[in-house]
């Protein structure tokens, strides 16, 4: 039997309170239909006793304390799945805004997801090709990891996640697709992801969800549930190995924000509520492979640093739950190099297990070694002629200066629609270190020497 409520006991923002409610359940999905039979969606947020607060996923413009009537669904909120969700656009809450129709499910999954047992979790492995130097060499993006990006407001973070769903790849030819999120976004920065995607051709394998600047919160919140929802089964039903690429992790978190003060929440540091460490683990987690089930999900949260600030909550807490980062460097963005990737703070915690012979090649983990070391150097060496001036240096200081030009200008620089294999990614590492005096190549053992290293200038 299905019991509706007649009228409402508060309104407040996008929130709503009910009295004398029995035997809800927390999450659980509700109906508000007006007097005009138009019908909104919503869910429990809060339980107080007989008193639940459900938060609207339209908002709740128009309604009133009687023009109401609220009836509880008795489940959680679920999503239609089935294989035909690639190639399509949906908005936050998973709901088509492409014009082609409904999705016929195969079956309709929670989107808080089943949490994946420990014991059958299985260690990434193998990495993903993102065709990117700076990436594939130095912070090697790994099958059923998770690596943010950090960047900051106005930098090319849009751009660099365009090309990662581009040229992302597997390197054994398995079946590989991507679930893209975009959350807060302008309808231009909207369109510009569309565009660039169906002019590239990679929308059959591109399932993307986009929740725009001017969609409610409530929407945002749910947004990346949606797509890990997705992800998992694309890689657990359907046995794929899935990149889910979600941005702008901070819109997200500022949503949280605003939605936790709304229900009156006690704030914990910067305003943001005290378990914004635990719900972003909840998404973060929702990354990895399980034992004996082809398929994997691996995670880009792609966040921007308000004023480039690392301690900032978001990427603090963001940097203990995952596995690494990517950082971009606002300096780099100066000088016009793209993707500005800083690459001394940057590392992928899981980059030792998924490269090297059988994965990328045997001389990679060598090469990664002695680019980060001579790169360290570099920045030593400009400090100091930042001071006696570069004339004053040794010829050991001006061949780093003239080193990390070039590694800078063709290694971490490259054009957007340029895709580079490991290969040559690899190959370009040795061509910058034959640069210098074998003598300075402290890193690297007489073997590997011997086989990739091509002086250019006089030992």
């Amino acid at each position: 039997m299905v019991i509706k409520h007649l009228k409402l006991d508060e309104i407040n923002g996008s929130l709503v309170s009910i009295d004398s409610v029995k035997d809800a359940s927390n999450e659980e999905i509700v109906t508000l239909e007006l007097e005009d039979g138009t019908k909104r969606m919503g869910r429990i947020v809060k339980i107080d006793g007989d008193r639940i607060t459900v938060q609207v996923f339209e908002g709740t413009r128009g309604l009133s304390m009687t023009n109401v009537t609220t009836s509880l669904s008795g489940e959680a909120m679920k999503i239609p799945l089935s294989p035909e969700i690639l190639g399509r656009t949906f908005d936050g809450l998973f709901r088509p805004i492409d014009g082609l129709g409904e999705i016929y499910p195969d079956e309709r999954r929670e989107v808080n997801g089943s949490p994946i047992n420990p014991v059958s979790r299985e260690y990434p492995k193998n990495f993903i090709q993102t065709g990117i130097s700076s990436i594939d060499a130095l912070a090697t993006l790994i099958r059923g990891q998770k690596l943010p990006i950090f960047s900051g407001s106005g930098m090319k973070h849009n751009e660099l996640a365009v090309q990662l769903v581009k040229q992302s790849t597997i390197s054994d030819g398995e079946d590989f697709a991507i679930v893209f999120a975009a959350m807060g976004v302008k309808n231009d920065v909207a369109m510009y992801f569309r565009n660039s995607f169906e002019e590239a051709n990679v929308m059959d394998r591109v399932v993307m969800l986009l929740n725009l600047a001017n969609d409610p919160i409530v929407e945002r919140i749910m947004t990346p549930k949606c797509a890990l929802t997705v992800a998992e089964y694309l890689a657990f039903t359907l046995h794929k190995h899935i990149l889910v690429i979600m941005t702008d992790m901070t819109s997200y978190c500022e949503a949280l924000r605003e939605f936790s003060s709304s229900k009156g929440e006690i704030p914990g540091r910067k305003g943001f509520p005290g378990y914004l460490y635990s719900d972003l683990a909840s998404i973060y987690e929702r990354a990895g492979m399980i034992s004996g089930v082809e398929g994997s999900v691996t995670q880009i949260p792609i966040l921007t640093m308000p004023n480039d600030d690392i301690t900032h909550p978001v990427p603090d807490l963001t940097g203990y739950i995952t596995e690494g980062q990517i950082v971009l460097d606002r300096g780099l963005d100066y000088k016009g190099i793209y993707p500005p990737v800083s690459v001394l703070p940057s590392l992928s915690r899981l980059m030792k297990d998924g490269i090297g012979e059988g994965f990328t090649r045997e001389d990679h983990q060598t090469l990664a070694n002695q680019l980060l070391a001579t790169y360290a150097k570099v920045q030593d060496a400009k400090a100091l002629a930042s001071v006696i001036g570069e004339d004053e240096l040794s010829n050991e200081d001006k061949l780093l200066l003239t080193f990390g030009n070039e590694f800078e200008g063709k290694f971490l620089n490259q054009n957007p629609e340029e895709n580079r294999s490991i290969e040559q990614t690899l190959d370009l590492g040795w061509e910058l270190l034959s640069l210098l005096p074998r003598n300075m190549l402290d890193r690297v053992d007489d073997k590997t020497i011997e086989k990739h290293y091509r002086p250019n200038t006089a030992d």
